[in-house]
């Protein structure tokens, strides 16, 4: 009887030991074909792997596979020689000895993946989204949002969270409103979940701290650079909170816990899109209504919505942050009552704003959060002051029924968040294969 023990047995060349091997010493990697340059007695096959690009030469008189069986995006196993090569990516090739063919693309590539930069258009590189990403450049992306997500989970481990995983289908959504996807779940009317928000609070008097990484959907007929309609949220709720600033420095934190994270072991990928990393050792705060008036007199700007911030307001703050502060980030806090939902909680010295808050950067809105209600009747007595019923919510309130902490959480839309810091101009440039109002596939 034999068993399997693990990963006894499997010794395939990894990338950086590739890039440590000595001159003269054989090794084989496996990867697929980026590009080929023919020079005649010599060909240079780049070969594209998961940590990046490997030279391989091929030399008429020296390998023992006909090279002009080879194309891009072919998928080979090539043993060959290690050789210090001051021109090549990482200052080192490997000249061949022999190739073996493990797949072959039958047909040419319909995007020059090869090239630095995948210049054509969105929507092209949207409908052949798993070709494009082929591309070092356009998948660096994702490596950099691969960081955040990462980080996120390091560092809420770390203070003591639970990650938990809630339902996406559901009877009540925890936003209400029109900009829900409704469907039919076994003959009963049902919902794609706007938030993980009721869940997450149920939890925190079970575990506490509570987070969660997972999609989320809005029906919203929107149709900009902004804006998805299945996005990827980053979630927290926390209990035993003194304020809604303590769910502020917690968010604080993770985001410079990200830069670091980003910084020491993402650095290939941010020097390969030319991001520099903003400072987040302090984030400034502004209560909405102040930051609406700065902007509207520095900007000579009319105060139109006095409910909300239109992204042009958005936009403003951001620019007013940065040119008085150097700030990328600022927390934009007691946003009006009319426009939260009912499990924010009211301001004890102003009941016209909430105790909520959003954390705009470079003028994007990338996160909502702030303190909950947490007394039942408080609850119950929110519910129908914005027109509400209990029906479809009574285990939800149960958990306040029975005693919940004073708690408080926020989410982070991923794709934005991405979206700012690598400077792209369409947040589906940060989705890897994005919903929005036209797109269903692929």
């Amino acid at each position: 009887m034999e068993f399997i023990k693990g990963l006894e047995g499997i010794t395939r060349t990894r990338f950086q030991e590739f890039l440590e091997k000595a001159d003269g010493e054989e090794t084989i990697i496996e990867g697929a074909v980026h590009s080929v340059r023919d020079m005649g007695e010599i060909e240079f096959i780049i070969l594209r792997t998961r940590e990046g690009l490997i030279q391989t030469v091929w030399e008429k008189d020296v390998a023992t596979s006909a090279s002009h069986k080879i194309h891009e995006g072919d998928c080979l196993k090539v043993t060959g020689i290690a050789k210090t090569e001051k021109r090549a990516p990482h200052e080192k090739e490997l000249r061949i000895k022999s190739v073996e063919v493990l797949s072959t693309a039958s047909e040419p590539l319909p995007l020059p993946i090869g090239k630095w930069v995948l210049n054509t258009s969105l929507e092209a590189k949207l409908n052949c989204r798993a070709l494009a990403l082929r591309n070092v450049k356009e998948r660096a992306s994702f490596r950099i949002q691969e960081g955040l997500v990462r980080a996120f989970r390091e560092y809420l481990y770390q203070q003591g969270f639970t990650e938990i995983h809630t339902p996406k289908i559901g009877a009540k959504s925890a936003e209400g409103g029109a900009n829900m996807f409704k469907l039919s779940y076994f003959h009963r009317p049902a919902i794609l979940q706007q938030s993980p928000q009721l869940y997450k609070q149920m939890m925190v008097g079970v575990f506490e701290r509570v987070f969660e990484t997972g999609p989320v959907f809005r029906a919203e007929k929107h149709s900009t650079r902004r804006h998805l309609n299945e996005y990827i949220s980053l979630d927290f709720e926390m209990g035993y909170i003194d304020s809604f600033f303590d769910i502020c420095k917690m968010e604080a934190g993770y985001l410079k816990y990200a830069m670091k994270l980003l910084q020491s072991d993402y650095q290939k990928e941010l020097k390969l899109l030319g991001i520099t990393l903003p400072n987040v050792e302090q984030i400034p705060y502004v209560k909405f209504e102040e930051a609406k008036h700065l902007v509207a007199e520095k900007y000579n700007r009319k105060i139109r919505n006095p409910f909300d911030l239109e992204p042009e307001e958005e936009e403003l703050i951001g620019k007013y942050f940065q040119e008085e502060y150097r700030a990328d980030f600022v927390f934009v806090t007691h946003y009006p009552s009319k426009k939260r939902p009912f499990y924010a909680m009211d301001d004890p010295s102003d009941s016209r704003c909430t105790l909520s808050f959003d954390l705009l950067f470079k003028g994007v809105e990338v996160t909502t959060g702030g303190q909950r209600i947490h007394d039942y009747e408080q609850l119950v007595d929110k519910i129908e002051q914005k027109g509400m019923t209990k029906e479809g919510l009574e285990q939800y309130l149960d958990a306040f029924r029975f005693g919940i902490a004073p708690h408080g959480g926020s989410g982070i839309g991923l794709e934005r968040l991405t979206m700012q810091l690598i400077g792209a101009e369409n947040i589906r440039e940060t989705s890897l294969f994005p919903r929005d109002m036209s797109r269903l596939e692929p």
